[in-house]
């Protein structure tokens, strides 16, 4: 999983070097578009990848204001 967010990350990276290139360069509009179209490959694929990847076998109780976690707070 780690390989594979890496290659995407610097898949997305390539993309969006390449949408400025165009932008400033060649096309403005197909610029525009090879960096939108960035953004939402980084927002819906892979950003969830990444948080599911970071929050695996963690649970969420242990980062949560609980009764339990505040009197532990307090004893410290």
């Amino acid at each position: 999983m780690k390989l594979i967010l890496r290659i995407l990350f610097l898949i997305l990276l390539g993309a969006l070097g390449t949408g400025m290139y165009y932008k400033n360069q060649i096309d403005f509009s197909l610029g525009e578009r090879i960096i939108g179209f960035t953004v939402l490959g980084g927002a819906f694929i892979y950003l969830p990848l990444f948080l599911y990847h970071h929050w695996k076998g963690k649970r969420l109780k242990d980062y949560t204001l609980s009764d339990d976690n505040l009197k532990k707070m307090r004893e410290k």
